[in-house]
């Protein structure tokens, strides 16, 4: 029998015994719970920008992009910048003419001006505003014509931005794509967790996800991913589009 083929069926076995492992499923979320208080996915940086992400879900996004190819990976939300560069360091390695599109309703000129010098900036465009705002969703749909396209979410993180989000964006993704939801374990963390925030438990990304699905059958929860991560803030949150 093939090695590579049996390699891939023991790991598929595994991840299918993590997934119905509730106590290693907690024990994730533990992690995340009690590292948050000391601001733990500040500790990394991708090729010296602060990416603001668990290590996992930045392993997962590679997989996903090395998968899909995409032409073109849209963020909303861009903080420091990291996950730009990240993206476009991916891209940099598939060999294509692929870029990034980042989105943030404040983009500090301090992060600007680090995003604009970095090696990678040529793979990367900004928009200044609102990714809910009509105008900047059009904007996007012109950079996205005819392209395979990655879309993560990660701006605010209500229950009704991240469905407002969902709905603009979610057809811009064609069949073998994703759509990626970031902080959807919002949810799983203690009532009161997010004090001064607001989002915080019925409030979040991952409500906003559920009521998507209800209404779009275009996309499913890609719940392999989760599994084999652990430790992910994307639980229900990597999402396949299935249909054209």
């Amino acid at each position: 029998m093939d090695p590579l083929k049996v390699f891939d069926e023991e790991k598929n076995r595994n991840i299918a015994a993590m997934a119905s492992d509730s106590e290693l499923r907690q024990l994730g979320l533990d992690l995340m719970h009690d590292t948050a208080k000391y601001k733990y996915t500040y500790n990394f940086t991708w090729l010296g920008i602060p990416v603001i992400q668990f290590p996992q879900d930045l392993c997962a996004m590679q997989e996903i992009i090395w998968k899909a190819r995409p032409d073109l990976i849209v963020e909303t939300g861009i903080a420091h910048g990291g996950s730009l560069i990240f993206y476009a360091s991916m891209l940099q390695l598939l060999g294509s003419d692929g870029r990034v599109l980042g989105i943030d309703v404040d983009i500090r000129p301090h992060n600007r001006a680090r995003i604009e010098a970095h090696p990678m900036a040529t793979r990367i465009d900004m928009i200044s505003g609102s990714s809910t705002d009509s105008r900047v969703v059009l904007q996007v749909a012109a950079h996205a014509a005819g392209k395979k396209t990655v879309v993560v979410l990660d701006s605010n993180h209500t229950h009704e931005h991240v469905l407002a989000e969902l709905e603009a964006y979610s057809p811009l993704v064609s069949k073998g794509s994703y759509l990626v939801v970031f902080d959807t374990t919002i949810e799983d963390q203690p009532e009161g967790f997010f004090a001064g925030r607001p989002w915080g438990k019925t409030n979040n990304p991952k409500t906003a996800v559920w009521e998507f699905l209800r209404s779009n059958d275009r996309f499913e929860i890609d719940k392999s991913i989760e599994a084999k991560l652990v430790v992910t803030v994307a639980r229900d949150g990597y999402l396949v589009c299935v249909k054209d």
